[in-house]
């Protein structure tokens, strides 16, 4: 069985910074594109930013020049570095994958809180 398990979620002040983790762990024969969306109360899930299996990246606009996603195929871990917080990156963080298990399909994490505020 496969699991994404996010990390490093918490209540900051505006203008400091955050970083996210996610694990993928189990049958696990190889990873796709990796990615983070966040859904703030009352709002659809929206994507912050992808990664594929090469490195290449994505971001919405809302965070270019202030996120960071990187990966660690290796240890099948994803990162997100988060500097400059604004209020309004305040949400439920998750994270995604497309990976090849015995089946191809696509994995969603439980969810990490990360508030700014002051």
């Amino acid at each position: 069985q496969v699991q994404l398990v996010e990390s490093g979620g918490g209540l900051v002040q505006p203008g400091e910074s955050l970083r996210l983790s996610c694990a993928a762990s189990g049958s696990i024969f190889s990873i796709n594109t990796m990615g983070w969306y966040r859904q703030a109360p009352g709002k659809q899930r929206e994507l912050v930013a992808t990664i594929t299996s090469s490195g290449s990246t994505n971001y919405a606009d809302s965070v270019k020049g202030r996120f960071t996603i990187s990966r660690d195929n290796a240890k099948n871990t994803m990162y997100l570095q988060m500097n400059s917080l604004k209020p309004e990156d305040t949400a439920v963080y998750y994270c995604n994958a497309d990976l090849n298990s015995y089946y191809r399909g696509v994995y969603w994490g439980q969810g990490t809180q990360v508030t700014v505020s002051s």
